[in-house]
């Protein structure tokens, strides 16, 4: 059984050490239990719920909730991280969400990031048991719902953050008879044409 967050921080804390300049990826991990991770998220969903009329009303909410813990997430990593550069580079910037930034939600790197062939400005961040979808028990009514915009925020916060803006939005999508969660990022142009001018 693992401890959960705040214990873990208050009993490992260091007191000479200010909790903001301790690095993220160095030392204990510090974890939270499934179980309390997803009684909180099944709140989470349930409280997005209230006064909302469709699935992309539902969705849309979760994603706002998202949008606000991606920024955090780059500031906090940004902070303690005393040798990060300011990614300048489209790839550059995806490659860090697809692997340090999944790492540091989910315990692992996502499971692809992918270019759309027809669409440049379209990129695709793959995964086949992405969390927030597990333990989740949705209405009939809201059978479409995928929780996964919760997490589409979240990179659309650290896009934005960065300043990359993008419409980002969750999806099933089939994989070898199951289904996985797509996070489909579509840049704004301005994005592409700054990334052409830097690459050439």
């Amino acid at each position: 059984n693992k401890l959960p967050f705040l214990v873990h921080c208050v009993l490992t804390m260091n007191k000479n050490v200010n909790i903001v300049d301790r690095p993220l990826t160095k030392g204990a991990k510090n974890e939270v239990s499934l179980s309390a991770f997803s009684y909180l998220f099944s709140e989470i969903v349930q409280y997005s719920q209230s006064r909302i009329n469709s699935v992309p009303d539902w969705e849309r909410r979760l994603s706002d909730l998202g949008y606000s813990i991606g920024a955090r997430i780059l500031e906090l990593y940004s902070l303690r991280e005393k040798n990060l550069k300011r990614e300048t580079k489209l790839i550059s910037l995806l490659s860090f969400i697809h692997s340090t930034v999944w790492k540091l939600l989910f315990g692992k790197q996502a499971d692809s990031l992918e270019k759309i062939t027809e669409e440049e400005d379209e990129y695709m961040i793959g995964d086949q048991s992405i969390l927030v979808n597990k333990f989740i028990s949705v209405p009939k009514d809201f059978g479409a719902l995928n929780c996964a915009a919760f997490v589409a925020g979240i990179v659309e916060g650290i896009v934005d953050g960065a300043e990359f803006p993008a419409r980002v939005t969750a999806h099933f999508t089939p994989a070898d008879g199951s289904q996985r969660t797509t996070i489909l990022i579509k840049f704004k142009p301005e994005v592409i044409e700054r990334d052409k001018r830097l690459t050439s």
